[in-house]
Order: structure tokens, then sequence, then C-alpha cells
């Protein structure tokens, strides 16, 4: 069984923040932070299938594209990216785009992001703390300045850049385009309360992500089978001998181990590669209560707690 304390690497970016407080102390005062990347500290481990990090935007990211797992091993890639955002801080004015705001052809794809005529075709929408959204291979997206966010991801980093703001990256317009879907997403988003302290927020065929609450001194199994990312968003807690506090991340693998939380509780995110829920997750100890889940409906167990759905 592994229980780590995960390490962070981090990627300096034009677009990023100096001043990463409260999720972290490595704010450069000469260059901007753009990610904090979460890797596993045993550095011989098999390589996990998510990724988990922080992203901090002063500026709008590139829109950009992710292959899906077939067009990512055609082009000898080890996998296709899909993603899901949850929002920690943004700006009155902030924005993300996910999808397109109608439906163009490929040629016409072609066309705008030539002209630069992809930035108004994309589907600005306005964010806030606590929103979370699944992004799934093959939608066009951006991330708009004023953000902070935590990304779950496959682990990948398989992208194809459409348009940068006239910066000089490499951009790849044609396979961009043989990915993109090209028609609008209606986001339908559908939180599934699992119990008193858990909240599924996006479920798809390669992740479940969950926002958890749970409460001050209070102590918990958890079962981490394969793989279970969890990033503390307030609190703190112990985790197997590794302690954890707001920004920092544990990855746990295989069997359980018990979770002991801190007086002021624990609110973080977790996340594990499932098609659906598990139920079993996290079981309180020495109390049967609400804090317990009930058996999963078959609907509750099949449908996403978060989706997006072709227009």
């Amino acid at each position: 069984m592994a229980i780590e304390r995960a390490g962070v690497r981090i990627a300096h970016k034009p677009w990023g923040k100096h001043d990463l407080l409260p999720w972290s102390i490595a704010g450069d005062s000469d260059e901007a932070v753009g990610e904090l990347c979460y890797e596993r500290s045993d550095k011989t481990a098999p390589a996990p299938s998510l990724l988990f990090k922080l992203l901090f935007t002063s500026e709008p990211l590139s829109i950009q594209v992710h292959p899906d797992d077939t067009f990512a091993h055609a082009i000898g890639l080890t996998s296709g990216k899909s993603e899901a955002w949850y929002i920690l801080s943004a700006t009155p004015d902030a924005k993300i785009g996910i999808g397109l705001t109608h439906r163009i052809t490929p040629q016409e794809l072609h066309a705008s992001i030539r002209s630069g005529a992809i930035v108004d075709l994309l589907h600005w929408r306005p964010v806030a703390q606590g929103d979370s959204f699944f992004v799934p291979a093959g939608t066009i997206h951006a991330i708009g300045a004023g953000i902070v966010l935590a990304e779950i991801q496959q682990n990948s980093d398989a992208t194809f850049r459409l348009f940068d703001y006239g910066s000089q990256r490499e951009l790849h317009e044609d396979n961009g385009v043989a990915v993109a879907s090209t028609g609008p997403l209606r986001i339908v988003s559908h939180p599934t309360r699992l119990s008193s302290t858990r909240t599924v927020l996006v479920t798809s065929r390669y992740f479940v992500l969950e926002h958890v609450d749970l409460p001050a001194a209070s102590s918990w199994d958890l079962h981490a089978e394969p793989e279970t990312w969890i990033l503390a968003l307030e609190g703190h807690a112990t985790i197997g001998a590794a302690a954890l506090t707001i920004g920092q991340a544990i990855f746990a693998g295989g069997d359980h181990t018990r979770v002991e939380v801190g007086g002021d509780g624990l609110t973080a995110l977790i996340a594990y590669p499932a098609s659906r829920p598990v139920g079993s997750l996290l079981q309180r100890i020495g109390e049967h209560s609400a804090d317990q889940p009930a058996p999963l409906a078959p609907a509750v167990l099949q449908s996403p707690g978060f989706v997006e759905v072709p227009a």
C-alpha cells in the first residue's frame, strides 16, 4: 500500500501569478508561476493514471483542444486527455470558454483559427468559486484571466493549440481541427449528494471527482483502490502517517488507511479512476449515521455528476 505526501513540480508560465497564497508559499517575485503539478514522491513507482494540478491565471490561456484515446494512439501518444476543473477563486469578471456558440464546418474552423475569429466563436461563461466543469476530449476550450482552479485529468500532455493571442508558440491547426467537436455543448450539472459529507461533482469513463467536508475530530477508513488523490482545500488531517493541510495533496493506492481529521475539519477534493462513485471510499469509524453513504441506486451509479451534452 502507498500513502505518500505528493511532491509539487512548479511550472513557470508568462500567464501565471507571483502570489500563490493560500495554496502555496512557492510564489516567485521574478518569474510568474502558472501551474503546481502534484507528483508521486516515489519516483520508482509506476506513473499514476491521473494528474492533479493547480492553475493560476493573470492572462487568458491559449484556446486548445485535446484528442481522445483513439486519435492519441494513432499518432503515437499514450492516451488522450479528458479533464475536469474546480474553481478555487475567480475575479468578478473571470470567464472560461467551453465549446462553440454555434455549429460550424471544419473549413470554417480552419478559417477562424487563421483570422482569430475563434475567440468570438468560443462560448465564454462566467465562473465563481465552487463551480465545476467536465471538459471531455474534443472540446475546444480556454481558461480566462483571474482564475485559480484545480484540474484533474488523464495523465497526458496531449494538447493541440489552436490560437494563442499573437504569441510565437507553435499552433497545431490540422490535428486540432481533426479532433475537435465543432458545435456548442450544453452543460448539464447534477452534483450528486452521496452523504452529508460527500458530493460527486464529476463522473466520467476515466475518473470520479468528489468534494468532501469531514467534520472536526472525526476518524475515517479510506479505501483507496487502486489510486486516489486527495487535495486539501481547508482544514487539515492526518492520512496514514502523512499530514495534510491546505494546498497539499496525498496519493493513496491499494488497500485502506486511517484518516484522522483535525480540530478545524477537512474540506477536500478527491479523485480516483472509476466510471462511477465508490460508496465504500470513506467510512466513518465508530458511528453509524448519515455520514455513511446509503447503497447507491443504479441510476446514481450510471448517471454522471456532471456531463456535457451536444446541443
